[in-house]
């Protein structure tokens, strides 16, 4: 059984799509996408709509983003700011709203509602941001701080830290994938397609560590 992540999406759905019919994910492989389904680019409701139909054709890990979770703060609380800042209004544009969550379809908000944290195996640990550089995997696991999960940064610059596997995340753009021994980062940034270095989607098969990226096609 093959595991391939996937990086972050942020609507661009016809990206997407070009980077699945690159891989060609065969009936044993996992889809383990890190992330980060939505806003800022430009069809964050295509891209939901895709992994809805791709889920009953292929075995997929769908884990939650920070920007999932911004969009759930504005479903449950109200916290529209935040996320509209962050590229919720390109999200609910998508959905033919100018401000009112109740376009997004059920099945997506279900969707949504249904990814997790993270997604651990032997080998791997599958996460959207990141976990803590000064603990190791299983004191980050037995602490399951959410916004570690979903936020954290601190590891993109630390040497060695303590970690018993592999992390698998996204969350900070980096130009190239990021590939040390006990960190990839697959986020190359595909909605910042202005960028210079930026706008790719890059996708990781494990455990060969073969990297995959592909341009922004909007």
């Amino acid at each position: 059984m093959g595991l391939i992540a996937i990086g972050d999406i942020h609507g661009c759905a016809i990206t997407m799509d070009a980077l699945l019919d690159r891989i060609q994910p065969g009936p044993d492989d996992t889809l383990i996408f890190i992330g980060d389904y939505i806003d800022r680019g430009p069809d964050s409701k295509g891209v939901i709509d895709r992994l809805i139909r791709l889920r009953e054709e292929q075995e997929c890990v769908f884990l939650r983003g920070n920007h999932e979770e911004l969009l759930l703060g504005y479903l449950d609380r109200g916290e529209y700011d935040l996320w509209a800042i962050n590229g919720g209004i390109t999200t609910l544009g998508s959905y033919g709203s100018q401000g009112d969550g109740s376009t997004i379809p059920q099945d997506h908000e279900q969707f949504i509602r249904d990814t997790i944290l993270y997604h651990e195996t032997e080998e791997f640990l599958f996460v959207h941001a990141g976990i803590r550089p000064t603990l190791s995997v299983a004191d980050n696991l037995a602490e399951s701080d959410p916004m570690v999960f979903l936020w954290e940064r601190g590891h993109m610059k630390a040497p060695n830290p303590p970690w018993e596997k592999t992390v698998v995340c996204g969350h900070t753009p980096v130009s190239v994938p990021m590939d040390e021994p006990h960190l990839i980062n697959i986020d190359t940034g595909c909605v910042f397609y202005t960028h210079p270095t930026l706008g790719h989607l890059t996708s990781v098969r494990l455990p060969e560590r073969d990297y995959l990226s592909i341009p922004f096609m909007g």
